[in-house]
């Protein structure tokens, strides 16, 4: 009897042991909670990233872009005329500031719109495209001059171009301000750091030239 007992105990610490090690293998085989979690956070996607993943954006971040290229290529063309055109030593400096900045600005919207498959338009004073229904029309950014405003600006000369070029160039970083506004304004936009970090220097740069082109063009003497 004594000797059925202790087989009896010890098939019984077998079978312990064995589920013991059994349910040991089936913790280590299940999937960490906090891995699973990980991985569907970095996989997933939203609508507004293109087929990289890389870098989010709306179409209203894509057009401020494209369209901001143009608007500040034709400043550089406004402030490039000063050396020939007889302007001042203080309108001439403000033009050599206005082209060293809007030239970086541009080169960084086009690496901006290269980064996100986008095409990217030329440094070039160029219109927007604006479509309605079937037919597609152009139309000038808010603040960019006409041609008979440049044709304008273009034959002027000396304290004459200072004036006029003081005038067009308020008119101009007052539109590209607008720009900025419109996009802040569009639900969704200027969501990533880059598209709100370019849009907020332009607005603070130029309305900080603003009032300095204000006060440029009060000291100036009368007509």
């Amino acid at each position: 009897m004594r000797s059925i007992h202790s087989l009896g105990i010890v098939a019984l610490s077998i079978g312990l042991a064995t589920a013991g090690c059994s349910k040991t293998q089936n913790a280590e085989t299940q999937p960490s909670p906090q891995t699973v979690s990980n991985h569907q956070t970095h996989s997933g996607g939203s609508g507004g990233k293109p087929s990289t993943g890389r870098y989010p954006f709306t179409r209203a971040d894509v057009d401020f872009m494209s369209h901001m290229i143009g608007h500040h290529a034709q400043a550089l063309v406004m402030a490039g005329w000063a050396p020939s055109h007889g302007a001042s030593a203080s309108v001439r400096t403000l033009c050599e500031r206005i082209i060293n900045g809007q030239q970086d600005e541009i080169a960084t919207m086009q690496r901006w719109l290269k980064d996100r498959g986008q095409p990217v338009p030329p440094a070039s004073p160029m219109p927007m495209k604006m479509k309605s229904g079937s037919m597609q029309h152009e139309m000038l950014m808010p603040g960019m001059l006409t041609d008979a405003q440049m044709k304008e600006l273009d034959q002027a000369r000396g304290p004459e171009f200072d004036r006029k070029f003081l005038t067009f160039m308020i008119q101009h970083h007052k539109g590209a301000i607008t720009m900025v506004q419109q996009l802040f304004g569009t639900n969704g936009a200027a969501q990533d750091e880059a598209t709100f970090k370019m849009a907020n220097d332009i607005s603070a740069d130029q309305t900080t030239e603003v009032a300095r082109m204000e006060r440029m063009l009060a000291a100036l003497p009368p007509a």
